[in-house]
């Protein structure tokens, strides 16, 4: 440490260092008085920042959640640390609005006066749920209770948002700091106003990538400084540095927005779980239904249920009607062949006399996919093979065009029958909406897909036609709501096809108003386990299902998995690495591969060639943390070759089944 440097340079600042030649940023973890290296030291090349934007306790979760995903700490902090704004440092060491009344060292952040006058108010929406009072209480009592909460209600003040403010609103009564995590930006702004309601904003600190480097790093040095108390925000939220932490919060843990998508690919609700294990904090992670990992943490024990009883169930939601049931095959025998049957018509046309009605269907685009007329093949394009569809904003266009290349295809024949003839074989959200307007001639049709999606709408007679997951929010809920295209969501081929679906079921349904009040949705499939559990509202018996089958199949989240993809000699050298190292400890793990992957969007239109494979590998919890152990180490010395054929490494990634 060069004399020069030794007061900036302090654990947790941002430095430079030369290595082999070149330039490298880093952090500043610890400084010691002398070195057992054994080798000849370089003195440290520069400090950028004075500024500890690292903390001890974010560097302990860093370690961890690399050590969990086999990844480097250094992955993990570039996610977690936000990009430097000099401009914001120069505020804060000039004691500006950044520190206004910054802790001093070693102090916890002063506590803030227990909101008396708001908590009854919040305390009431919880009572509606079983151990939801007792929650609260322990809340407020400075204890660290961990729930896993099935909301009922996605709008209005008695929706999910008052329930996560309430539950943070009490935290911070006891004098602790709350992270809450939520998919996406409709969410957060939802959230962050209802804490606005309980909280005084300047307590506030939202962190979000989408609002720009500036106002997150402001957000975070004011976490760091202690002059906000609660964070909000995306996936990086999870990390931010709040003062004595007492409570985490993840809503909707089942969207894969949750999923960071660069390595280590670390999700949400487990760098949430290994943070509250690690500073003691109460965990909240909250959904209108439940994820089969959130099921196995209850079955566990390690999380109670926070659930309603059945009749405050059935004066909360709405009332849900299949068309594929028998009842109503009788009635209208062609049900089951309509895109739009005569249950799911009568409900938007007796809904729109009451207020807005929503649409749910599964496709954006026209018509996002075309098949042979002759044959029923899927049309596939010229130059990368990718499927091909209507072009244009409504379809507007005669010539179809690959959505992976966006060539143009005017001469398309069929491979199999040379039949030039193209039909289409899915109906996307502006074609459904141009057909709900002429069949409800004089109302409005709003749409909201693709990145056109709206997060509200007014209270209108109108109809609303969103893609599952962009379903904007009803001040006072909607009339009724429409579920088109149920069985092509149940036809994904992935394992979480039947869960995913049922949750983008749920979320849609808890937007509509309570069954006293009218409140009506239709749904068109004819899966009898996912449609039943909406029928009822019966999330965690879904989830119970879904569960103990897994374990009877030795499957995700029943074991851990690892998944393996690259070129194929790649990935046999990688994974027998990896089998070697585990048969000298007396370890082995059941694997299933290398199976063949179809050519990627990326890869395809860059017109690369050459086949891709992935292995997986299913690890037991009890040797989770050895093989993990392991799979890091080969990892890294693979890294080391720099060969020219990579591999990638993924664990837990539900998105790969």
């Amino acid at each position: 440490m060069p004399a020069t440097l030794d007061e900036a340079a302090q654990p947790g600042a941002r430095v430079k260092v030369k290595f082999n030649g070149q330039e490298l940023g880093g952090y500043l973890l610890d400084r010691i008085a002398e070195s057992d290296a054994g080798h000849t030291l370089v003195p440290l090349h520069k400090v950028v920042s004075p500024v500890r934007v690292l903390t001890p306790a974010l560097a302990e979760l860093a370690g961890k959640v690399a050590a969990r995903y086999a990844g480097t700490v250094s992955d993990v902090l570039r996610v977690a640390v936000p990009p430097r704004v000099a401009r914001l440092e120069k505020e804060l060491t000039a004691d500006g609005i950044l520190a206004a009344n910054p802790p001093a060292a070693g102090a916890e952040a002063e506590k803030p006066e227990p909101h008396e006058t708001l908590v009854p108010s919040t305390t009431g929406i919880w009572s509606r749920y079983a151990n939801g009072a007792a929650f609260l209480k322990h809340l407020g009592a400075g204890e660290s209770p961990r729930a896993v909460l099935s909301a009922l209600q996605g709008f209005g003040p008695d929706g999910w948002p008052a329930l996560l403010a309430g539950a943070v609103a009490a935290v911070r009564a006891s004098g602790r700091g709350a992270v809450v995590v939520v998919p996406d930006y409709r969410d957060l702004d939802r959230v962050e106003e209802a804490l606005a309601g309980l909280l005084p904003r300047e307590d506030i600190a939202r962190l979000a990538a989408d609002d720009g480097p500036t106002p997150r790093y402001r957000s975070y040095l004011r976490l760091l400084t202690g002059s906000a108390g609660v964070a909000v925000g995306t996936r990086s939220a999870a990390y931010a540095p709040v003062h004595n932490l007492g409570l985490v919060v993840c809503w909707d843990d089942g969207d894969d927005l949750h999923i960071e998508q660069r390595s280590p690919y670390a999700h949400t609700r487990e760098v949430l779980l290994l943070r509250a294990e690690q500073e003691g904090a109460a965990c909240l992670l909250a959904a209108h239904t439940r994820s089969t990992e959130l099921q196995r943490l209850v079955e566990s024990g390690w999380a109670r249920p926070v659930e309603a009883g059945r009749p405050e169930v059935r004066r909360t939601v709405p009332r849900v009607v299949n068309t594929a049931d028998s009842f109503e095959q009788e009635r209208d025998p062609l049900a089951r062949i309509a895109r739009l049957p005569g249950a799911a018509w009568r409900a938007a046309k007796e809904g729109l006399e009451r207020g807005p009605v929503l649409v749910q269907v599964a496709r954006s685009g026209y018509a996002p996919s075309l098949v042979c007329d002759s044959c029923r093949e899927p049309a596939g394009c010229p130059a990368c093979s990718g499927p091909l569809a209507v072009a244009g904003a409504a379809g507007s266009s005669a010539v179809p065009q690959c959505r992976w290349c966006s060539a143009p295809a005017p001469a398309w024949r069929c491979s199999h029958c040379s039949s030039p003839r193209l039909r289409r074989a899915a109906t996307g959200v502006l074609r459904t909406a141009e057909e709900l307007g002429r069949a409800f001639p004089g109302k409005p049709v709003v749409t909201s897909s693709g990145d056109q999606v709206k997060a509200s709408v007014p209270d209108t007679q109108a109809l609303v036609v969103a893609t599952v997951g962009a379903e904007p929010v009803a001040a006072g809920g909607y009339a009724a709501a429409l579920l088109l295209d149920g069985d092509s969501l149940l036809r994904r081929e992935n394992l979480r096809a039947g869960e995913d679906a049922v949750r983008r079921w749920f979320n849609a349904a808890a937007l509509v108003k309570p069954a006293p009040e009218g409140g009506l949705v239709v749904i068109t499939a004819d899966d009898t386990a996912g449609v039943g559990a909406l029928l009822r509202w019966d999330a965690g018996g879904y989830a119970r299902r879904e569960l103990s089958l897994r374990k009877e199949l030795q499957l995700p989240p029943a074991v851990r998995i690892a998944s393996v993809t690259g070129g194929r000699t790649a990935v046999g050298h990688f994974t027998d690495a990896i089998e070697q190292q585990l048969a000298r400890q007396g370890m082995s793990l059941r694997a299933a591969g290398p199976a063949p992957l179809l050519l990627t969007d990326a890869r395809a239109a860059r017109g690369e060639a050459g086949e891709d494979v992935r292995t997986l590998l299913f690890i037991p919890y009890a040797q989770a943390a050895e093989a993990t152990r392991v799979m890091r180490a080969v990892k890294a010395a693979a890294a080391a070759r720099r060969s020219d054929d990579p591999v990638q490494l993924r664990l837990d990634g539900v998105d790969v089944l």
